[in-house]
């Protein structure tokens, strides 16, 4: 059998989860702007949560967030879809000065189907998931069900065991 190259399509259609975040700009121009780049470089958006707003977690001292979770299908590799996604980011003008720092755009990869990746350049599953309140309240909101593959736990679980106390709100 011959195995698809890393940049380039499969024949499977993989369920990819992603959490869109912003805190400066027009953060609902430019989730739409990137759900339309996501739409035609990365897979179908087959489900949206509600928008969030979220405290900064990390480096505290900055405005709000806005945050949405998307689950996607895509025919694409787990590396094709991070390279994809970085340059969204960088096409809706992220620019990466300082780690949890303020930005126009953030797009993280949080699930690619149940698959376990642990390399220098991807981490799946996202691995604060579980500690990111602003992160699971989305996506509980479309994937309570499920299952983080190292935890061994639902997404519905997790936010309610999660110690996170930062203000996330429906909007």
């Amino acid at each position: 059998m011959k195995l698809p190259m890393p940049d380039q399509p499969s024949p499977t259609l993989h369920t990819l989860f992603v959490l869109l975040g912003a805190n400066l700009g027009d953060p609902r121009q430019t989730f739409a702007d990137a759900r339309q780049q996501l739409t035609e470089q990365v897979g179908d958006i087959q489900q949206a949560s509600a928008l969030y707003e979220t405290a900064a977690w990390g480096v505290t001292d900055q405005p709000t967030y806005l945050n949405q979770v998307l689950r996607l299908g895509t025919l694409l590799p787990p590396y094709a879809v991070l390279e994809r996604t970085q340059a969204i980011e960088q096409a809706l003008g992220r620019v990466r000065l300082e780690r949890w720092g303020a930005r126009l755009i953030d797009i993280d990869l949080l699930f690619y189907d149940d698959q376990v990746v642990q390399t220098p350049t991807l981490t799946l599953p996202h691995p604060l998931l579980h500690e990111r309140r602003f992160t699971l309240a989305p996506l509980a909101d479309i994937a309570p069900n499920w299952l983080h593959p190292v935890l061994g736990r639902t997404v519905a679980k997790l936010l309610a065991d999660c110690t996170d106390v930062s203000d996330v709100r429906k909007c």
